[in-house]
């Protein structure tokens, strides 16, 4: 056993264990270890101040969840764009669920949309699903403000899929799409620009969401694909 595994069965929950796993079906519950995300979010800042991470991202692939987690977590405190560019695509390839997927968010990446966009574009449409779901949450955290351009939803419409954790990014996207850019988002709900199933995904969360008023809810609601 390593140490940073030593550190995380120490700190392991296993009710938090027995929970995260129902939320991570496809995963094996023998990679869960259980530790709650401050626990891990203080390691990754420390082993970050002090330089341990390096040895520790540089050891692919992780046994468990919890290492990956830690792995995204430390990628998001990576100041050097360069270093936190060539990391995640390092790490990429090895992430196979969507919580990892999702925690992995590095800040400086928002200080570097141009250089950003141009790798957002090659995985984007890579064939692996996190990758893919990387991207469009790429684009959902960095892209949906200043930065937005009505490009950007056709790049994510055309990685819309069958695989169940890319349809959900997407409908993610569209629905936060929906609350700040309305006007450009609702044409591609009006147009039927993606499958029935992300389509009407969208619509739901899209009303579930407070920034949007009551008439753009009631609207969208007449938009929904009948099965």
């Amino acid at each position: 056993m390593t140490e940073i595994q030593r550190f995380l069965f120490e700190n392991r929950d296993l009710g938090y264990r027995d929970f995260s796993a129902k939320l991570i079906p496809n995963a094996d519950k023998n990679c869960f270890i259980g530790v709650r995300a401050p626990i891990l979010k203080e390691k990754a800042k420390q082993m970050y101040a002090d330089g341990t991470y390096k040895k520790f991202i540089s050891s692919l692939p992780h046994k468990y969840l919890d290492e990956n987690s830690l792995h995204g977590y430390i990628l998001c405190l990576i100041k050097d764009y360069d270093e936190a560019i060539a990391e995640t695509e390092r790490f990429l390839p090895y992430i196979d669920n969507w919580s990892v997927c999702d925690i992995t968010r590095p800040k400086v990446f928002k200080k570097h949309t141009d250089e950003l966009f141009e790798k957002i574009r090659e995985w984007i449409v890579s064939d692996k699903t996190y990758t893919v779901r990387f991207a469009a949450g790429m684009l959902l955290s960095f892209y949906l403000d200043g930065k937005f351009d009505e490009s950007h939803l056709s790049l994510v419409a055309s990685a819309d899929s069958d695989e169940y954790y890319i349809s959900m990014m997407v409908a993610w996207y569209f629905a936060t799409a929906l609350a700040k850019q309305y006007e450009s988002a609702v044409r591609v709900i009006e147009e039927k620009r993606l499958s029935a199933v992300t389509h009407n995904r969208t619509i739901r969360k899209a009303v579930e969401s407070f920034r949007l008023t009551e008439n753009q809810k009631a609207y969208l609601k007449t938009l929904k694909i009948k099965k």
